[in-house]
């Protein structure tokens, strides 16, 4: 862990303490960020809490507001523009870039009482003590505090203005006295990488049952490299009690779900997920693969090769439309399964699973536009594709189903698919030659209607009869235009227009079999640089 004398504090975070203090009140960090700190990560948002109450926090700051029924006050300060005292001297004669402003949320110390829906305090009261505040917080990492003690050198800074008068502040690289609160031992929960609850955990799991799914999150998410473990009588408490997730809202679960699956660790996570029960009470159709075998063309089972498929998609970084489809693509397979060993069969598992997954996410609560592009990767994932049978025309078809933008993520998934089928190669020549034909097909083609200018321009402008001299002259200018692109313009090409309509037809005719020859090349050359990219022969 971190030592206290390498942690650097946003001035911004000082400075709210700084006032709290200046004003007679306590001021802690807390939650997520001292963890953060602790362990070396950058927090996402800072948390402070105080044993000011929520209108004298108002009073203190006058940009700030509270919208919620937890005493929370949200100050926002000003961003400084300077790291230290010679970047002020660097910019003093440069323009200062818009001021950003920073969200800190601060909550009196409090004490929330029973929890009748498992979701929400009953009442909340306020406390006197931080311990008393860390006593209600979900696990011993998150249940530390950490106070700036002393602030042994103090400046101006720009962060005063917006509250009318220069204020106290510290920059980086300043030292701090720092103390911290750890009575849940906290910090060697963080060493040891251990998830723990506060206290007894069936209390934490029922006042709010999300907590029994941020257990896993945390465990899942904390390290890049490894999943932590989950404390026994926490993990004992959580199968006892995973019932209580039925009580919390699916977006709730969705938003927690998402930061597990889009970890590095998301596969870990789902499967740590099943093992304590609460899989079944998120997405229980995907338990049914569980056991399952599937036939000669695998080796895993259903519910394996859908974990296999998703970590894969984690560590390539895919999206989470690609990882969603990873985890969801076969989850129709045990429905539709037909015999049994080797030649088993799960005829139109993707059809059935696109109709799942639309009922799986809209359950969820996801957006029709997430919905709509996870159900087409499902749908589509079984695509087939070889060179020498399958034409451009079959291609356009999938591209226009799938449409052009999702194409890319299609083959992802089916790369997914494939790794988690312990498919030694992840991209082989057959999926390659599939991305070159979907890019040809994709391209604008090289046509006279690539041009700003018509064949009834020409008949009209030259005030002849419709006829084979009008294509000719419409390919002579759309050589020149792919030679030098500036000359598509309607009143250069007017004037060349005009010059070609004085030629005899044998030199019109001539020129107009040049040009078509000078198209060919650029079309091959095209073709040979998209052929290049996918390293097709």
């Amino acid at each position: 862990m971190k030592s206290l004398t390498e942690i650097t504090i946003p001035e911004e975070v000082k400075f709210v303490i700084y006032k709290l203090r200046e004003n007679g009140y306590e001021a802690y960090i807390v939650g997520g960020c001292v963890r953060d700190l602790l362990r070396k990560a950058e927090p996402e948002d800072w948390d402070v809490a105080t044993n000011a109450e929520p209108e004298k926090i108002g009073k203190i700051f006058l940009r700030s507001f509270a919208n919620n029924e937890f005493g929370t006050v949200t100050v926002q300060v000003q961003k400084s523009k300077f790291k230290n005292q010679n970047d002020k001297l660097k910019l003093k004669n440069e323009k200062i870039p818009k001021p950003e402003i920073m969200e800190i949320e601060i909550t009196p110390y409090r004490i929330d009482e029973k929890y009748t829906d498992k979701r929400h305090p009953d009442e909340i009261k306020f406390a006197k003590t931080i311990e008393e505040d860390l006593a209600r917080r979900d696990f011993t990492v998150n249940a530390i505090a950490m106070e700036i003690r002393k602030i042994l050198s103090i400046e101006p800074t720009p962060l005063g203005q917006i509250y009318g008068k220069t204020a106290g502040g510290v920059y980086p690289g300043e030292k701090l006295e720092i103390k911290i609160v750890d009575p849940f031992n906290g910090q060697r929960d963080l060493k040891n990488k251990i998830i723990r609850a506060v206290g007894k955990p069936e209390e934490r799991f029922s006042e709010d049952a999300l907590r029994l799914m941020r257990a896993v999150r945390f465990a899942t998410t904390l390290d890049s490299d490894k999943i932590w473990e989950i404390d026994k009588a926490t993990k004992k408490a959580i199968q006892k009690n995973a019932h209580l997730l039925s009580f919390i809202s699916k977006e709730r679960i969705r938003d927690e779900l998402m930061k597990i699956i889009m970890s590095s660790n998301g596969a870990r996570g789902i499967e740590t997920l099943r093992r304590l029960g609460l899989l079944k009470y998120i997405i229980p159709e995907l338990e049914e693969g569980f056991g399952i075998e599937q036939n000669k063309h695998h080796i895993y089972q259903i519910y394996q090769h859908n974990l296999l498929s998703l970590e894969y998609a984690g560590r390539k970084n895919f999206s989470k439309y690609v990882r969603l489809a990873a985890l969801l693509h076969d989850i129709a397979k045990p429905r539709t399964k037909e015999g049994e060993g080797l030649d088993a069969t799960f005829y139109n598992h993707e059809i059935s699973g696109a109709k799942m997954t639309i009922q799986i996410l809209q359950n969820l609560r996801f957006s029709k536009k997430e919905i709509e592009k996870i159900v087409k990767l499902v749908r589509y994932h079984l695509f087939y594709y070889d060179a020498e049978e399958v034409g451009e025309s079959s291609v356009r078809r999938l591209v226009r189903e799938v449409e052009p933008e999702n194409m890319n993520e299609l083959i992802q998934l089916r790369i997914c698919d494939r790794i988690g089928s312990a498919v030694p190669k992840a991209e082989p020549y057959r999926l390659r030659h599939l991305k070159y034909v979907i890019e040809k097909v994709s391209q604008d083609p090289i046509s006279v209607k690539m041009l700003k200018i018509k064949g009834g321009d020409v008949i009209e402008f030259l005030k002849i009869s419709p006829g084979p001299k009008i294509g000719q002259i419409l390919d002579i200018l759309l050589s020149g235009v792919l030679d030098k692109p500036k000359r598509n313009k309607k009143e250069s090409l007017k004037k060349e227009i005009r010059e070609l309509g004085k030629l005899k037809d044998e030199e019109l005719s001539e020129l107009a079999e040049k040009a078509r020859q000078g198209i060919r090349k650029v079309e091959m050359k095209r073709d040979e640089m998209t052929k290049k990219k996918y390293w097709i022969t």
